[in-house]
């Protein structure tokens, strides 16, 4: 196929949450020695913020959402391996560490922001779930982050993204990171009133405003 086949063929197969399409595509891409950082960017991504529109228009869902971040992942993990080799970097979104607060076992959504996040470009370091906050703040200085995303589901462990971010204070690096909010119990009321730096109800939302607070579009 010429290259707007190929092209058009990447963005549908990561509206179709076609995990098998999407990292096939990328070996062709591969093999036929396109330029791997245009494959991304024109092929790829698109079809992400197409489904990002999808679900904003409530024609897409949980599950869709899901299969799509698997699909892009599936093909990164095809199109890593050569960019290293050729020591390309993707164009990267910033650094990211993300994580369940102490306490709180819940990491489904947390997972589906990590995914989405790092399929819109980004360098993800998550750490899981019950994470201990010194650990946040250990790891945005090992890599360099400049976002932490704190995720909590109970009312009880929520308490632990305000003191994260009194902990940022008392070390003196509170200006140094943007901190984002988000689970069931948190709101854009939560956020303000903890001095958080935004808060995003679901994964689309937390790509975007993660975007935004990277200097993104």
């Amino acid at each position: 196929m010429n290259k707007d086949e190929l092209l058009r063929s990447m963005n549908e197969a990561i509206v179709a949450g076609n995990k098998a399409a999407a990292a096939a595509l990328g070996a062709e891409a591969v093999r036929s020695g396109a330029d791997l950082l245009e494959v991304i960017e024109k092929g790829y991504v698109p079809g992400l913020q197409k489904v990002g529109e999808l679900w904003e228009q409530g024609e897409y869902f949980l599950p869709e959402l899901i299969s799509s971040a698997e699909a892009m992942k599936a093909a990164m993990a095809v199109l890593k391996p050569e960019l290293d080799r050729k020591n390309i970097e993707a164009q990267r979104g910033g650094k990211v560490v993300i994580g369940t607060v102490e306490g709180d076992i819940h990491d489904i959504g947390k997972n589906l922001v990590a995914s989405m996040l790092q399929a819109g470009g980004f360098e993800v370091y998550d750490l899981g779930a019950d994470v201990k906050l010194e650990r946040f703040i250990e790891k945005a200085e090992a890599v360099g982050a400049g976002i932490i995303c704190l995720s909590a589901l109970l009312t009880t462990t929520m308490t632990n993204q305000k003191r994260l971010i009194g902990l940022l204070r008392e070390k003196g690096l509170r200006d140094k990171y943007k901190v984002l909010v988000g689970g069931a119990p948190a709101s854009h009321k939560w956020a303000d009133e903890i001095g958080a730096d935004g808060y995003a109800e679901n994964a689309v939302a937390a790509v975007k405003l993660v975007r935004t607070m990277s200097g993104g579009d």
